[in-house]
């Protein structure tokens, strides 16, 4: 199925290996400072995806094993260009950073027993840390409005000590949160 446009034509294959080899590979933070870029590449700036679609590859992406944002990128190839935008996302997202992540491990092996290389990762630590909290954000703000806030909090209130103190698993943390939503959307529309 692809995407429901409403201001532009279908993406081309190579309009999705650009926006995905360029944002998926340059972006610095990890997975999260991504999906941040992506957010506003793909929604605001292109407008090739709604709010809603992209949550559910967001979701989809969290709910698969292995590496979240390279499942999230195939999922919004899939949406944009079928089968073929799924491969063209895929690929285009994976295959520059691993060359690049190669060449930095090389350096990094050099460079590992220095006193500002390791200062360097420190701070890098850091500013992600605040990354993913910028993200949380972008994803959740959407979905933040009207009746849905208090079922928004609540949620992430229940998952957060859930997963931290608890204890369990991402992917069962992320289930028992789609079945609260749901639960909780049907407590507001009886």
């Amino acid at each position: 199925m692809k995407e429901q446009l409403t201001k532009v034509t279908v993406p081309t294959l190579g309009g999705i290996g650009w926006v995905f080899a360029r944002y998926a590979n340059l972006t610095l933070g990890g997975g999260s400072a991504t999906t941040a870029v992506l957010h506003h590449e793909l929604l605001q700036k292109r407008q090739w995806l709604n709010d809603d679609r992209f949550t559910l590859c967001y979701a989809l992406g969290r709910l698969t094993p292995g590496t979240n944002l390279l499942a999230f990128c195939t999922g919004v190839g899939w949406l944009l260009h079928g089968l073929s935008g799924a491969i063209v996302a895929l690929l285009a997202s994976s295959i520059p950073c691993a060359v690049i992540v190669t060449a930095l491990t090389a350096l990094f092996s050099h460079w590992q027993e220095n006193a500002f290389a390791q200062a360097a990762g420190h701070g890098a630590v850091a500013a992600a840390v605040a990354i993913t909290v910028k993200t949380c954000w972008t994803i959740a703000k959407p979905h933040y409005k009207g009746g849905a806030r208090v079922r928004v909090a609540l949620i992430g209130a229940t998952a957060f000590p859930l997963h931290v103190v608890g204890g369990i698993s991402a992917l069962q943390v992320l289930l028992l949160a789609a079945a609260m939503g749901v639960f909780l959307h049907a407590g507001e529309s009886a």
